[in-house]
């Protein structure tokens, strides 16, 4: 503290101020013993041009502000105070505030997706926009191609897969070895290989500042697996990281690291799944010879892709006179269904040589579902081998505890076939009929599941759509293509059904092709 009077002579200091201000004590011309500022700051105060406004400058080395207090009309009273730690603690806070924000931004953008193309785009980027001028991450994918993914100063992202030798790259190895991480390693520009270098050297390089001035190799830790490594490239040749990004680097590296591995890990699921999916999806419908098919199949939820309803189309089927067509509805919903349809289906591939005898192929797939010991695994089914001679079809049917097939004719009648039997999968002995029936040119047997006929819906929402309202629209279908016919069908039950609840959906028709003359011009 020091008071000073109007002339510029110091009154009085307090002890603190006579340690600061070498020669401060009472008598003394303020100019003598004080900074410039201070001294001009005081003229200024006493001359009225600064009203209770603080100064600041250096004593010494360190920042003081000074602030003036009018002790009197004669006299103003200084109070010093040393603002360096306060200065460097708000430059702390802010530096701090910043690293929390980008570690806030880059938590959000790489844990909010599963996208592994995203996350490794992501980390490249936000590793160069705040740890380095430029990035890569290095992620293997065998043991000889590596996905590389770079960012340069601009923040322009780019990626490749390339066959490249981690060992020409100081740390790299070990950065990719996966769990303990290790250490982050510092190395020469000169020791890091031209593809490292290649895309961001230049870039860098033409910056002010020359080029690259140091290269650091940092592990992307995982769940135990070698998720990848980060490689930062700086134009400045100090090596190390500051005190600020010991802490945050590590914290920035373990979130990648974990946004890779899990992205990586659900992508290498998603591509099973898919694979497996592949098997259980129903086919596409291959074209017979001599007869015109069409199948279609929706599953129960809007967001699925199979479930417990199946058609299989076998081109030859038994001793190769007949192709034969199979449709089912197993019990259950959802993926389960699906595996056990995936089940039925393959056990059904290995009996189509016995497809000539019905009966004995529901025998042994029933067998075989009782084999597997679990009594909520049943199926019902139809068979249909189908024979051309002449111009007509020849459909043998028979259904194991399924919806009968539908027979359309050319003049509007639909017929359904009796063909009954017991579902199988649920009794040690089944019983089934086979009936034959004859298709004119142009005639239609319908396949359908219980989806069709179970459909609920309606002005009320509750009334099923019944085999008796499917006949009666089917009588309107006389003629029509098989394509027509499928989709016209699977369209009545959705339209009856509306926005409610409805169980799987399979369709399959099966039409003798019309005589060329009464083919339809092209």
């Amino acid at each position: 503290m020091l008071t000073v009077d109007t002339a510029g002579i110091i009154e009085q200091a307090n002890e603190a101020a006579r340690l600061l201000l070498a020669g401060a004590a009472a008598g003394m011309p303020l100019a003598r013993v004080a900074p410039a500022w201070l001294s001009r700051a005081h003229l200024e105060v006493c001359a009225g041009r600064r009203v209770g406004q603080r100064a600041s400058g250096p004593v010494g080395g360190p920042v003081f502000e000074a602030h003036p207090v009018h002790a009197g009309r004669d006299r103003v009273t200084w109070w010093l105070v040393d603002v360096d730690d306060h200065q460097r603690v708000v430059e702390e806070l802010r530096a701090e505030r910043e690293w929390t924000a980008f570690m806030v931004e880059a938590s959000v953008e790489l844990l909010s997706s599963l996208n592994l193309e995203r996350c490794l785009e992501a980390t490249a980027r936000l590793a160069a926009r705040r740890l380095a001028d430029a990035a890569l991450v290095v992620m293997p994918l065998d043991p000889r191609r590596y996905a590389i993914v770079s960012c340069d100063p601009r923040g322009e992202v780019s990626r490749e897969h390339a066959s490249v030798d981690p060992r020409t790259l100081p740390g790299l190895v070990e950065a990719l070895q996966g769990f303990p991480p290790a250490p982050t390693r510092w190395v020469e520009p000169a020791e890091a290989p031209g593809w490292v270098l290649r895309d961001l050297g230049g870039e860098v390089g033409g910056e002010v500042g020359g080029e690259v001035g140091s290269v650091a190799v940092t592990a992307l830790p995982g769940h135990g697996l070698a998720t990848g490594a980060l490689v930062l490239l700086r134009r400045t040749p100090r090596a190390g990281f500051s005190d600020a990004e010991k802490v945050f680097a590590p914290l920035f590296t373990a979130w990648a690291g974990a946004a890779i591995s899990v992205a990586r890990l659900y992508t290498e699921q998603a591509a099973i799944a898919e694979t497996l999916m592949a098997e259980l999806l129903p086919p596409t419908a291959p074209p017979l010879e001599g007869v015109e098919l069409a199948a279609r199949y929706r599953p129960a939820g809007d967001s699925e892709r199979v479930g417990g309803d199946f058609y299989d189309v076998h081109p030859v089927g038994g001793s190769g006179r007949e192709s034969l067509v199979v449709l089912g509805d197993v019990s259950g919903k959802g993926l389960e269904a699906a595996v056990l349809t995936g089940r039925i289906r393959n056990i059904l591939r290995a009996l189509v040589p016995l497809a000539d005898d019905h009966h004995r192929v529901l025998e042994l797939l029933n067998g075989a579902l009782l084999a597997n010991g679990d009594p909520t695994s049943f199926v019902t089914l139809v068979l249909a081998s189908i024979e051309r001679r002449a111009h007509q079809v020849v459909v043998r049917l028979t259904s194991a505890g399924h919806p009968p097939p539908l027979i359309l004719r050319n003049d509007g009648r639909v017929e359904p076939v009796h063909a009954v039997g017991t579902l199988i999968g649920l009794m040690e002995h089944i019983t089934s009929v086979t009936e034959s029936v004859l298709l004119e040119p142009g005639e239609t047997c319908l396949l359908y599941s219980d989806g069709i006929v179970e459909a609920r819906g309606g002005p009320l929402g509750d009334e099923f759509f019944g085999e008796e309202r499917l006949c009666e629209q089917l009588r309107q279908c006389a003629g029509m293509p098989p394509e027509a016919l499928a989709d016209r069908v699977q369209m009545l039950a959705c339209q009856w059904v509306g926005a409610g609840e409805h169980d799987d959906m399979a369709v399959v028709a099966i039409t003798a092709p019309r005589e060329p003359s009464h083919r339809a011009p092209p």
